[in-house]
């Protein structure tokens, strides 16, 4: 009876110890859950019905609000992750400024008279088919259209962005990073890595078709903003947030 008893005790003791451990599990999940902050909305509220003109053109709320709802749900997922809040002022003036840069940038195309030919733009929509996984033309536009954007709409957005490609490589001229470039670009993205503590990069040989990409976007990056800047020294510019 006694050695029951003590067993009994032992196996009841047990229980309790597993049920605190799985309620101690649970309230550390629970906590977890509300530690993590949720997912923030976009605050669109306020909007004006024209946003900004440039030379006469309008930006209109539509147009702005599609923009900037898609910067802000990359933002926010960053923030998330940083712990950080989205300063979403700060937000709606980088997102209307670059609407007014992308308009300078189509004004001086339709300025220049580039045009964009019916083969370049239906090659640029296969490109956009094949970086979002798609096998075809087809299913990419049917995708979009789900989306509510019709065919017109898109191939009408991608013949302007094959102009202001065109504009852009007119400004840059043939980019060829030398082997000097090339090398410092790797030894100060390595020492990055090292100071950020992580893995070391692969040799520069293996990863030189990269830096080579990154070079060229980077100094592509650089021609836009001279001319955008250029262009707007010239412009009459109002923004209305």
């Amino acid at each position: 009876m006694v050695a029951l008893a003590a067993c009994g005790g032992e196996t009841a003791e047990e229980t309790n110890e597993e049920a605190a451990s799985q309620e101690e599990v649970a309230a550390e999940q629970e906590a977890s859950s509300a530690e993590q902050p949720e997912m923030p909305e976009p605050d669109l509220e306020g909007i004006p019905e024209i946003v900004a003109e440039v030379n006469g053109e309008e930006i209109d709320k539509k147009e702005f609000e599609s923009a900037y709802t898609g910067q802000f749900q990359q933002m926010a997922m960053q923030a998330q992750m940083s712990g950080e809040e989205v300063d979403q002022a700060q937000l709606k003036e980088q997102v209307a400024e670059s609407l007014v840069a992308q308009e300078l940038l189509v004004q001086e195309t339709e300025k220049q008279k580039i045009t964009a030919s019916e083969e370049q733009t239906n090659t640029t929509i296969e490109e956009l088919a094949q970086q979002n996984g798609l096998e075809s033309t087809e299913e990419f536009l049917a995708a979009l259209e789900e989306q509510g954007v019709s065919e017109e709409e898109v191939m009408k957005q991608v013949e302007v962005q094959v102009k202001v490609d065109q504009l852009i490589a007119q400004e840059t001229g043939e980019i060829n990073p030398t082997d000097e470039e090339l090398q410092t670009f790797y030894d100060e993205a390595q020492a990055q890595q090292k100071e950020a503590g992580g893995e070391e990069l692969p040799a520069f040989e293996e990863v030189k078709p990269q830096l080579e990409e990154q070079i060229k976007m980077q100094k592509e990056g650089e021609a836009v903003q001279a001319l955008v800047a250029q262009l707007r020294e010239s412009a009459d510019v109002t923004i209305h947030l």
